[in-house]
């Protein structure tokens, strides 16, 4: 229960940054850009924290944070930096074939997803 709890808290505050991060693209640009600036923003910086922090820990021993800090902070701020750790943790175990497989299919079978719940929703509401 401790690290659900843990875990709910760091995805508040992921959540919050990555809305934060948003609001202040939005402000610096003047509106929409017709791009994905702040998501792509978020994905990147999302992925660094990972990587920094996969290490950090472990040379710590503080890897008991990963909860709060990895699914929790960092899942709520993208979920595309726990994609990354695993497709970098296939790439340096020599697994490169399943590093790009996983890579086309969680892409394409995530857009593939989300076309499929449009085209639901859209029979259903529309």
């Amino acid at each position: 229960m401790k690290s659900l709890i843990l875990v709910a808290a760091g995805g508040a505050i992921g959540a919050s940054l990555r809305y934060l991060l948003g609001a202040g693209v939005y402000r610096l640009t003047g509106g929409p850009t017709g791009f994905p600036v702040a998501i792509m923003m978020a994905n990147v910086l999302g992925s660094i924290a990972m990587g920094f922090f996969v290490v950090w820990a472990a040379h710590r021993g503080l890897t008991h944070l990963s909860p709060f800090v990895m699914t929790g902070v960092l899942g709520g701020f993208t979920t595309f930096s726990a994609f990354s750790l695993e497709t970098v943790t296939l790439f340096e175990r020599g697994e490169i074939w399943q590093a790009g497989l996983y890579v086309a299919l969680s892409v394409g079978l995530s857009v593939f997803g989300l076309m499929a719940g449009l085209w639901v929703a859209r029979g259903v509401y529309l």
